[in-house]
């Protein structure tokens, strides 16, 4: 997956440090560079669209709950 290509993902929203990290159904994880107001999401599961920025990092572009 190259860099700057667009993601549209679905899982748990859980807190882990300077980034919150999204678990997805085959146990793979990224996480999120979101500004704004996520913590009522955290422990839930979501929905993402971002733009990967880096190996494991996504620079969200919208998120709610699923």
């Amino acid at each position: 997956m190259p860099r700057g290509s667009r993601h549209d993902l679905t899982g748990i929203l859980l807190e882990a440090g300077l980034h919150p990290v999204l678990r997805v159904a085959d146990g793979g994880e990224w996480r999120l560079d979101v500004t704004g107001r996520y913590r009522h999401l955290l422990g839930r599961r979501v929905r993402v669209a971002g733009i990967r920025s880096g190996f494991d990092l996504l620079d969200v572009l919208q998120i709610e709950q699923a």
